[in-house]
């Protein structure tokens, strides 16, 4: 039920999109430092959902449903507004944009699958391929305004987090590779088996 806590926890991490892209709006030392606190909290109720789901029992089909498109959703608008506003450097821009056509692919996979009665499992590997990705976009959120705000100098969090943004893309790659295997092979088994209905009829 949506009033389970791991739910509202999953609920409260889309809520927290808007409140972040309107502080990376107002592109300043404090905000940004706001808005890395505010993600990370996000991603603490990644971790939480899950582990209290399983912890008390309560996992269910709209748990499942919702906890990947709420990470979705908020990596992606967060790669979104980042790049709209001109914080994807060296590059990262085209990082950011393999990361978004393989998660449309991957969700379109898995809705044919669905519709197969068949499921796309998550992977260890696409597993660390959201986690680098949630502390890149950390890094990325907190700019390089933010660690002179607290005495860290020229230290560069964009640099970083762009770094690291180029760095998943090597299992978002493969492990979208893997899902997209998984898939074409359902999808010539389905065919196969149709066409093996019309000859039978």
């Amino acid at each position: 039920m949506l009033t389970d806590l791991p739910n509202i926890l999953t609920l409260l991490r889309i809520a927290s999109i808007p409140v972040l892209i309107a502080l990376i709006a107002f592109a300043s030392p404090l905000t940004d430092g706001i808005a890395c606190l505010l993600y990370i909290a996000a991603c603490i109720t990644d971790y939480l959902d899950g582990m209290l789901a399983r912890r008390w029992k309560q996992g269910s089909e709209l748990g499942r449903m919702m906890d990947p498109i709420a990470d979705k959703l908020l990596v992606g608008a967060l790669l979104l507004a980042l790049a709209g506003y001109g914080r994807l450097v060296d590059g990262a821009l085209f990082a950011a944009i393999v990361i978004l056509v393989r998660e449309i692919m991957v969700s379109g996979l898995r809705e044919f699958m669905a519709s197969q009665r068949a499921t796309l499992p998550s992977t260890r590997l696409a597993k660390w391929k959201t986690g680098i990705q949630m502390v890149a976009i950390g890094f990325l959120l907190a700019g390089d305004s933010m660690p002179r705000l607290i005495g860290l100098g020229d230290f560069s969090c964009t640099t970083l987090g762009a770094f690291l943004l180029w760095f998943s893309v090597i299992p978002t790659v493969l492990s979208g590779w893997g899902y997209l295997v998984t898939g074409l092979s359902r999808m010539m088994s389905a065919h196969r088996n149709g066409s093996s209905a019309k000859v039978s009829h």
